[in-house]
C-alpha cells in the first residue's frame, strides 16, 4: 500500500505502530553497551521520570516480584507468571530482550500486550516525558523508557502481580526503582557483560545483589562459592532473609514435563516455585500456601510449570517456508545462550533433542580414542523413520563485546561428549539493526556490511577444528585465507565453516542444500545471540 505525494510519486505508508517504533528508536543513544565510567548513568534521574509520569504511588502499591541473574532469569520469571496466573491472578510480566516484536516485553495474563493498548500507553508516556524534558532531565534512554512504560501498563491494567526481569546487572538497572517488592530472586550467576559488571564472579554478584531491599525476603539457586559469599554478605547488611531454592524434583510433576526444555530449567522452576509460594504467603493468599510441602505441588503450580512458554529458549521450529516435498527436512533448534555456562547447557539440550528427534539412530563413529578430526568423524545418523541420515549445522553470531574463545569451545566440547559433531558452522551478521526497532527498519545492503567480526568468529572455529586434529593452530587461518571466495555470497567458505554477508543468504543456502540432498535431514542449532534467534524466527516461522 502506498500514498501519493504532490508530485505524483508514491512512498510507503508508515503505520501508527511503525511511527511509535521510530520514536522508540530515537531513544537508542549508544550502539556500544560498554560504559565503565558512567556511575550508574545518573540512576537518580529515573525518579524524576516517575514524578513526571505520576507513577510513584502506583509503584509503591504494586505487588512486585523482582528477578536478576546471568542465566535463567527470563525462564524463572516466565514460570512464576504462569504459576500465579493459573492460581487465578491477573499478571503482568516484563522481560527482555524481545525477539520479533517489542510488545513481547509486556505480557498481560500471559499474552503480549495488544497493539491498540501499546500505542495508547506508549504515547501517553512519550508525550509527557518529551514535554517535560530539559537539559538536566533529558528523554530517557531506550531500556529506561521501556521499564517506565511497563510500570505504566501494569498500573493502568491493575495487575495483581507484576513480575520484573532485570535488564542488565541489578543495582543500576531501570527496574530497580522498585523500593518495596514482595520478594526478590537471583537466578544462576556467571560471566557475562563483564565490560559493565566486572571481571570476577564476586563483582558480578555484587551488582546483582543490588536488587535486595531492606527486610524483603530473597531466594537464589545453588551458586559458586565466590558468588554465594557476596550474596550472603549483601543480604546480611540489609537484613534480608536469603534462602537457596532447591531444583524442582521432576517426580512432583505427576508424570508431566516442563514446557521449557532442558535440564537446567528444573533449577529455574525450583526458584519460581519458591518465589510464587512466598508471594502468595506475603500477600495473604493462604489457600495455596498451606499446600507448600516437599512431597507434592498444588495442581495450579503443576499446570503453570508445564504450560509456561518462552520464545527463543530451547525452541524447535521446522522451516515453514520450504518446498512441501521437503517439509520437515530443515529443522531449527533455537537457544539464545550467550555465556560460557549457558552454551554448555544449550549444547547438552541440542544433543539430547536431536536424538529424541531421531528415535532410532545408528551411530557410525570410530572409537572415542581415535585421534582423527571430530569433523571428519561426522557422520550420518541414520533415521529409520524417514529413511534419511541427519546432519548437524551450527548457525552462530554473538555481540563483539563477548569473547568467542569462551563461547565456542564449551559448545563444541559438550556436543562432542554426546557424540554430536557439526558438519559446518555458518557465521552471519545480525539482521535486526541495533539502533532501530521494528521489522520495517531495514538492515544495510549486503555490500555495506562489515564482516570482520564474522571472519574473526570463523577463525576461532577453524582454530578449534585444527587443534582437535592435533595440527598447528596457525594453519587454520591459512586454510580460511585459501578457502573458496564465492562472489555471489561476498563471504568466505572454508572446509568446516562459511561466512555469509546476511542471514537470508545463509537460510537460502540451507534451503537449497535440503533440495539438493533429499536423503538428508538438516538439524540447525541457532545460538550465541537472542537477536540472531529472533531474526531466524522472523524468516522461518509463519
Amino acid at each position: 500500500m502506498a500514498e501519493g505525494d504532490n508530485n505524483g510519486s508514491s512512498k510507503p505508508t508508515v503505520t501508527p505502530y511503525e511511527e511509535a517504533l521510530d520514536a522508540l528508536s530515537s531513544l537508542i543513544t549508544k550502539r556500544s553497551r560498554a560504559d565503565k565510567s558512567n556511575n550508574g548513568d545518573r540512576f537518580d534521574v529515573l525518579f524524576d521520570y516517575l514524578k513526571i509520569l505520576e507513577l510513584e504511588e502506583a509503584i509503591s502499591e504494586m505487588k512486585i516480584i523482582h528477578v536478576a541473574g546471568t542465566k535463567g532469569k527470563g525462564s524463572t520469571c516466565t514460570f512464576t507468571e504462569s504459576i500465579l496466573r493459573n492460581c487465578g491472578f491477573r499478571t503482568g510480566l516484563f522481560t527482555s530482550p524481545h525477539l520479533i516484536d517489542v510488545r513481547e516485553r509486556f505480557r498481560l495474563d500471559g499474552k503480549d500486550i495488544c497493539e491498540e493498548k501499546f500505542l495508547a500507553y506508549f504515547w501517553w508516556c512519550y508525550d509527557r516525558l518529551k514535554e517535560k524534558s530539559t537539559e538536566d532531565v533529558p528523554m530517557p534512554t531506550y531500556f529506561r523508557f521501556l521499564a517506565l512504560l511497563a510500570f505504566k501498563i501494569f498500573s493502568a491494567e491493575q495487575v495483581d502481580v507484576a513480575i520484573l526481569e532485570v535488564g542488565l546487572g541489578g543495582k543500576f538497572d531501570a527496574t530497580n526503582v522498585v523500593q518495596k517488592p514482595i520478594v526478590c530472586g537471583i537466578a544462576s550467576l556467571g560471566y557475562d557483560h563483564m565490560e559493565i559488571l566486572g571481571d570476577t564472579l564476586a563483582q558480578i554478584a555484587g551488582e546483582k545483589a543490588g536488587i535486595f531491599k531492606d527486610g524483603i525476603p530473597a531466594f537464589t539457586v545453588p551458586q559458586p562459592d565466590e558468588a554465594m559469599n557476596v550474596l550472603e554478605e549483601k543480604a546480611s547488611e540489609l537484613n534480608v532473609h536469603l534462602q537457596v531454592a532447591e531444583p524442582l524434583d521432576a517426580k512432583l510433576l505427576n508424570g508431566l514435563k516442563l514446557r521449557l526444555e532442558g535440564q537446567h530449567q528444573y533449577l529455574n522452576a525450583g526458584l519460581a516455585i519458591a518465589l510464587s509460594f512466598t508471594w502468595l504467603q506475603r500477600t495473604g493468599h493462604h489457600e495455596f500456601t498451606h499446600m507448600e510441602q516437599a512431597s507434592s505441588l498444588p495442581e495450579q503450580f503443576i499446570k503453570g510449570l508445564t504450560t509456561a512458554s518462552l520464545q527463543g529458549r530451547a525452541q524447535i521450529v521446522t522451516d515453514q517456508y520450504i518446498n512441501a516435498e521437503s517439509y520437515g527436512d530443515l529443522v531449527f533448534y533455537l537457544d539464545g545462550a550467550h555465556s560460557p555456562e549457558s552454551m554448555e547447557m544449550c549444547a547438552r539440550w541440542f544433543s539430547l533433542a536431536i536424538k529424541e528427534d531421531s528415535q532410532k539412530i545408528t551411530f557410525n563413529y570410530p572409537p572415542p580414542n581415535n585421534s582423527e578430526s571430530t569433523i571428519e568423524l561426522v557422520q550420518e545418523h541414520h533415521d529409520e523413520r524417514y529413511g534419511k541420515s541427519s546432519m548437524q549445522i551450527l548457525l552462530f553470531n554473538c555481540m563483539s563485546v563477548r569473547d568467542p574463545q569462551l563461547l565456542l569451545p564449551p559448545l563444541m566440547k559438550a556436543c562432542a561428549s554426546h557424540g554430536v559433531y557439526f558438519k559446518k558452522a555458518l557465521f552471519v551478521p545480525s539482521t535486526s539493526v541495533y539502533y532501530k526497532v521494528g521489522s520495517h527498519a531495514l538492515p544495510p545492503t549486503d555490500s555495506q556490511v562489515n564482516l570482520s567480526w564474522q571472519f574473526a568468529l570463523q577463525r576461532v572455529w577453524e582454530n578449534l577444528i585444527q587443534s582437535d586434529k592435533g595440527g598447528e593452530v596457525k594453519h587454520a587461518i591459512a586454510v580460511c585465507e585459501e578457502g573458496k571466495e564465492d562472489a555471489k555470497m561476498s563471504g568466505r567458505t572454508c572446509e568446516n565453516s562459511a561466512v555469509f554477508p546476511s542471514l537470508p543468504l545463509a537460510i537460502k543456502w540451507l534451503r537449497e542444500s535440503v533440495q539438493r540432498n533429499r536423503s538428508v535431514h538438516y538439524q540447525v542449532l541457532v545460538t550465541g545471540s537472542l537477536h540472531l534467534v529472533g531474526d531466524v524466527l522472523r524468516l522461518v516461522k509463519k
